[in-house]
């Protein structure tokens, strides 16, 4: 069903901001001007996306209505889901089933921890299940492996992030402003309320510096079993006072649009040669671009790689060639140097 090389058609589950991005991603040409992929198929729920979406894409690209995952053709080796919170699980079952690689974009713990669960499922049927492929979770997990390789050892991990890729996202981060957080602490994962712990993160222009807080945020399930031995890992949201206002009330945001730029940092403390280091790294873009470049590009030439089970990206070895590709892309990570 999949090539050696990880090409053949990839499917993409959900018509949203972040889905319609993936697909334009995955039909464009790669490095050597050539295809990346045999084609995409584009499953959604929604008829009127599908009609407004077709024409743009063009032959290499066919659509399907459907609730479910429907029965795919041999030759679709991964399944990309770029559905909303709560609405990928099922679609990930159906996938493992079949027997195909599997790319989930999303970053709600809950979703993260059940998608892990399906680890024993994947391997048995021979499959890999990235899970949690977006700003943060996701090129957090690569930017914190990649830091890593230039350690000998992790003690520390700690993600910063700011900005959404569309309304679904905007919903999923006032309901982590106002959830239970967690960070992992000395061997152990540590409860704390939303909206505590509020630190001041430098950002790459032109964000800058911006008041974080803890959330309920997927990052630490990822990062902690890719870093033994890591002693703390903590995750953190951009927010400001009028979030904390908003954050207790129902969640009203209109129709679908992308959201503004979003930044992320990501910084690394460990040892090399018995000395202390940190190294911290850097992105500003649109969270959107973010998620859909790196789904393209795990799926196009990430995730046959992985062995089978379910996994973040820090289980990527080998980050520098996923980086090259993102920035090719033009989605850049950048080291801070000096004061940060």
């Amino acid at each position: 069903m999949t090539l050696p090389d990880g090409r053949g058609r990839v499917a993409v589950v959900g018509a949203g901001i972040v889905g319609a991005r993936t697909v334009r991603e995955l039909i464009g040409p790669g490095a050597d001007g050539q295809p990346t992929n045999d084609g995409v198929v584009l499953v959604s729920r929604r008829e009127d996306r599908l009609r407004e979406l077709s024409p743009i894409y063009g032959s290499r690209v066919s659509t399907v209505r459907a609730d479910a995952l429907p029965a795919l053709p041999d030759d679709v080796g991964v399944v990309v889901v770029a559905r909303e919170q709560g609405a990928q699980v099922a679609v990930v079952e159906d996938a493992v089933r079949q027997g195909r690689h599997v790319v989930v974009v999303g970053d709600d713990p809950d979703d993260v921890e059940a998608l892990l669960a399906l680890s024993g499922a994947a391997r048995d049927a021979g499959v890999a299940l990235v899970v949690g492929v977006a700003m943060a979770p996701g090129l957090s997990c690569v930017l914190a492996r990649h830091s890593a390789a230039q350690l000998d050892s992790v003690d520390e991990v700690h993600v910063a992030r700011d900005g959404v890729a569309g309304p679904a996202c905007a919903r999923q981060r006032l309901r982590a402003l106002r959830g239970g957080a967690v960070d992992w602490r000395d061997g152990a994962y540590v409860r704390r309320p939303g909206f505590s712990g509020r630190e001041l993160c430098w950002f790459p222009d032109p964000v800058g510096a911006r008041d974080c807080f803890r959330a309920s945020l997927a990052d630490p399930y990822l990062l902690v079993p890719a870093f033994p031995g890591v002693t703390r890992v903590t995750s953190r949201l951009a927010a400001s006072r009028r979030d904390r206002a908003l954050a207790p009330l129902p969640v009203l945001l209109p129709p679908p649009a992308e959201g503004g730029p979003g930044a992320l940092r990501v910084e690394v403390r460990g040892e090399v040669a018995g000395g202390k280091e940190t190294i911290v790294h850097g992105v500003f873009d649109r969270p959107g671009i973010v998620a859909s470049a790196l789904a393209a590009v795990v799926a196009t030439d990430v995730v046959v790689g992985l062995p089978p089970g379910a996994s973040g990206l820090a289980a990527v070895h080998d980050t520098v060639p996923l980086l090259a590709e993102l920035a090719r892309r033009g989605v850049r990570a950048a080291r801070f140097h000096g004061g940060s």
